[in-house]
């Protein structure tokens, strides 16, 4: 579904975006918006489906992987594509046009793709003995169990410094935010 109907919002936006009225246009992207969060949303419980439970966590990481890549090539691309059609003296109100044509294109081959992956046959998932196994292994060679994470051994420098790199630079954007938000109230 996210797919079908993403490449029907996709393929038919420039026309919304150029008809008498801002409204189709406008409800066509927040649809596609709220494919964004319904696509974060399924995908854990669509992976244990198709892979099991026992890796969905790695699984997930890898799609995730995948995903922050996406995210930082497409804008790359689209940027590519506006500055392609200014240099081809398309119109600047119809420099995006291609973009959703493209996106469109993305989206029928994530469908294809999609379509490809089939369930795992039953004998490659584990048992229950075998998970069990794995599991009592897995915590005797660590010799620790359970969750550690924020508080264990309070903050050393190297928690610092990343705490830092990673600080910083959002609260960089965040300073950048507000000062573009204040143009619009003076």
């Amino acid at each position: 579904m996210f797919f079908a109907l993403g490449i029907a919002l996709y393929a038919v936006a420039p026309t919304l975006a150029h008809g008498n009225g801002v409204a189709p246009f406008v409800i066509a992207t927040c649809i596609i918006l709220t494919m964004y969060g319904g696509g974060f949303a399924t995908v854990p419980a669509y992976l244990a489906d198709i892979f099991g439970t026992q890796f969905v966590g790695a699984i997930h990481g890898r799609l995730l992987t995948a995903w922050s890549v996406a995210g930082v090539i497409g804008p790359v691309l689209i940027g590519y594509v506006r500055e392609a059609n200014l240099a081809l003296g398309v119109p600047e109100d119809r420099v995006y046009d291609i973009t959703f044509y493209v996106l469109a294109v993305f989206l029928a081959v994530g469908l294809l793709c999609n379509l490809a992956v089939k369930p795992l046959s039953p004998k490659w998932f584990m048992s229950d003995t075998e998970v069990a196994a794995l599991q009592a292994k897995a915590a005797s060679a660590s010799g620790a169990t359970g969750s550690f994470g924020i508080g264990r051994g309070g903050l050393s420098g190297p928690a610092m410094l990343a705490w830092l790199a990673v600080g910083l630079p959002i609260l960089w954007g965040v300073w950048i935010i507000v000062q573009k938000a204040a143009t619009l109230f003076n």
